[in-house]
Formats: structure tokens, sequence, C-alpha cells
């Protein structure tokens, strides 16, 4: 889902700053957060888009730029806030005390440092050091990621992020990842029952480890966590930022799916990983409802849970 909110500095990046409440990062449960996208003409509005969190008990919202409306719908609502602004839209002075971030030589790595940076120092002079500065990637920047304890950043966005990695473990701010496993199916890399953590022929150990994974969410992850250790982030969290699965427009998108895929998702993640197990992961469901405007392939416009215009679940889920 990120290509739409890529960051337009280079066509190489899908990089976003990501401000996060600390408390997102109390690690006990596996915590289910829902995306709110509003690339569509027939949503709820924010008022009662913000009920609907709180009807279904969807204790936290993840939202793509300032929307001082949804913002006053949140206030008193309880619901923990994680947004992110594209750096090529938003002047970063908008986001903290009108500090802005500079950008430098040395090309667009230079320029997202500086800015995580800048605005951190802007939250702390702010007195909201409660606040973390992040930022999201894809799993288009890992590569060598079979067997997952191969995993390391690709060449090219290697340079890019290890500053970043080192920014984040001086801040113990985690790494925000899109994990779609959608997309490994509909590319003909998996079958559809490993996308969806189901038993199938795709199961594997790594030879390295001898990890056991049953599921490419979990082999994901794991190639993250084992790049992340290579470029000296081993101390930190990772987010996954998005992840979903689309109810029509393409092979294997159906509602049937969409429901196995988001269901055994809130399960799995309260358990961690084969590398880190009884480590609960944060996740964010994309996204809260359908969005018919959004751009490039079809099924992007399908992952929503919920219809926008009767604001009925598409499907039976459990945020529990």
């Amino acid at each position: 889902m990120s290509e739409v909110r890529m960051l337009a500095l280079s066509p190489m990046l899908m990089l976003l700053l990501s401000l996060l409440m600390a408390s997102f990062f109390d690690t006990t449960a596996g915590q289910i957060g829902v995306c709110y996208g509003e690339y569509g003409n027939n949503l709820p509005s924010n008022s009662e888009a913000v009920a609907m969190y709180k009807q279904y008990n969807i204790r936290r919202l993840r939202m793509y730029g300032p929307n001082p409306n949804a913002l006053d719908a949140l206030r008193g609502s309880n619901i923990e806030l994680s947004s992110t602004f594209p750096m090529a839209t938003y002047n970063v002075s908008q986001i903290a005390k009108r500090r802005p971030a500079h950008g430098g030589p040395g090309g667009a790595g230079t320029v997202l440092i500086q800015a995580m940076q800048n605005i951190d120092r802007a939250l702390s002079a702010a007195g909201l050091s409660n606040i973390k500065v992040s930022t999201t990637t894809f799993m288009g920047a890992f590569t060598d990621t079979y067997p997952p304890s191969r995993g390391r950043f690709s060449d090219e966005f290697l340079n890019f992020l290890q500053p970043v990695v080192g920014f984040l473990v001086s801040e113990r701010s985690p790494l925000l990842v899109n994990i779609y496993t959608y997309f490994s199916y509909k590319n003909g890399d998996v079958s559809l029952e490993f996308a969806l953590f189901k038993p199938s022929n795709n199961e594997f150990n790594d030879p390295n480890n001898q990890h056991h994974y049953q599921n490419l969410f979990d082999a994901n992850l794991d190639s993250v966590y084992a790049a992340l250790e290579k470029s000296g982030g081993g101390s930190l969290e990772v987010v996954v930022s998005e992840s979903g699965w689309p109810t029509q427009g393409g092979p294997g998108a159906s509602v049937g799916n969409a429901e196995a895929y988001i269901n055994n998702l809130i399960q799995h993640v309260k358990n961690g990983s084969p590398r880190k197990p009884g480590k609960a992961i944060e996740t964010y469901i994309f996204a809260m409802f359908d969005e018919n405007e959004k751009p490039n392939d079809e099924t992007e416009r399908y992952f929503g849970l919920f219809l926008p215009t009767t604001k009925q679940l598409k499907y039976g889920v459990s945020f529990n």
C-alpha cells in the first residue's frame, strides 16, 4: 500500500517520517491498530470514523498526514495515534514548533536523517519527548530474505538506512515496516496457504538456526530482524506499520481470504516470530475503509475492513 505514499525525494525511496506515541512500545500483548486512509469520495466523516474505532474497540489508529478534523475527533477518545508525514508534501515546521528540517548535501538519505534529528530535537524542546520519531520502509528495501537469517538491507538502501538505524538505536525508537504477503502470492512467489498462515508445502527450516517457518509473514519479519542485527540495530523493535488483504480486484482477492488473513494475523502477532518467540508484534491492519480513489492497481481500493457507505464490516473479525 505504500506505493501511493512514497517519499518523492527519489524514485527508490518508499520512506516516510512517522511520529509515534511512546506508549505504543509496550509489547506485553499483540497490539492491533488499524490504518485510517482517506483516498475516497464516499467515506464517513472523521467523527463517524473515530466513533467506529471506539465501537469496535480498536485502540490504535494510524493516519497519513495532518488532518485537523480527525485530530479534533480523536480528542478525548483514548485512541492512541501514529501519524505519518510524507516529507515532500509537508514542511516539518508544521509538525514541531516551526523548526524546519533543512536538507543538505548527500542526497535523500542526508535529508531524511537531518529531518528526523531536527524533529526529535524540536519535540524534546517542546516537552514532547514521549513522542518518538521513526521512518517507514517496505520489504523491497531488504534482500537475501531466504532463508530469513541471511536477510540484509539491499545495496541501494544500505547507505541510506544505516544512519537511520543508528538514530533509532540512540533514541530507542522502532523501525516501521510494511509487510504484505498478498503481493508475494499475487506474483507467484508462494502458495496461497503460506501467505494466509495456513498449513502448506512451502514450510521450511532455516539451515542457519533451525527455526521453522510455517508462514510468509514470519519469514519476512525475521529477515528484517536479521538485517537490523547486521547493521547494528539488533536492539530495535519492529512495528508492522501496514499489513492486509484485498477483498476483490486481483488473484486471490476475496472476502474469504481476507477474513482468514486478518483473523490469523491478529492471533499470530500475539506470539512473536521464530527468531523472537513470545515477543508480541505491534501491527496495523490496512485499512479501515475501502478507498475508491486510490490510484494504481485495482486491488488497492479494496483493502478495507469496512464498507464506507454502510459502515458495515465486510467479514467477521475480532480486534481483541
